[in-house]
C-alpha cells in the first residue's frame, strides 16, 4: 500500500504511464479515506498495488524504511520512453545493473515513490 496525495494523479501515473489497470476503488467517506487498486491483473495470479488517499492529506514524508517497488517489464527502454513522453520522471536511465547484464531503470511516481523497472528475461530458443 502506498499513501498518495492525489488519488486521480496516482491512478493516472500507474495506469497511463506504467500500463496497469484500475481494478477497483473503495470510498470510505465516514472514515475519510479512498482506495484504488491497480495492477496488471487480479489476485491471485497477479500482485495488486493499493493506493490510499487520506482525505485532506496532500503529501507524506517517505521515511528511510521505504526502498522501492520493482516491476517487471518487457522492454525497459520503451517503457521509459512512454513514461518520459507522458511527463514522468526517469531517475536512472535504462541500462545494465552494475556488475551484471540485467537491464533496469528507476522512475519516481508523482508522490516521490521509487519504482525499479526490470526487463524480464526472454527465453532463448
Amino acid at each position: 500500500m502506498l499513501r498518495v496525495g492525489d488519488l486521480q494523479r496516482a491512478i493516472d501515473f500507474y495506469t497511463k504511464l506504467l500500463g496497469m489497470k484500475l481494478l477497483r476503488t473503495t470510498e470510505r467517506p465516514e472514515q475519510k479515506y479512498s482506495l484504488a487498486f491497480v495492477g496488471y491483473g487480479t489476485n491471485p495470479e497477479h500482485a495488486e498495488l493499493e493506493l490510499t488517499y487520506n482525505h485532506g492529506v496532500g503529501s507524506y514524508e517517505l521515511g528511510s524504511a521505504y526502498g522501492h517497488i520493482a516491476i517487471g517489464v518487457a522492454d525497459v527502454y520503451a517503457t521509459c520512453d512512454r513514461i518520459r513522453a507522458g511527463g514522468g520522471n526517469i531517475t536512472r536511465e535504462p541500462g545494465p545493473v552494475k556488475g551484471g547484464d540485467t537491464l533496469i531503470a528507476f522512475v519516481t511516481d508523482p508522490d516521490g515513490y521509487k519504482i525499479e523497472l526490470i526487463q524480464r528475461a526472454t527465453e532463448s530458443v
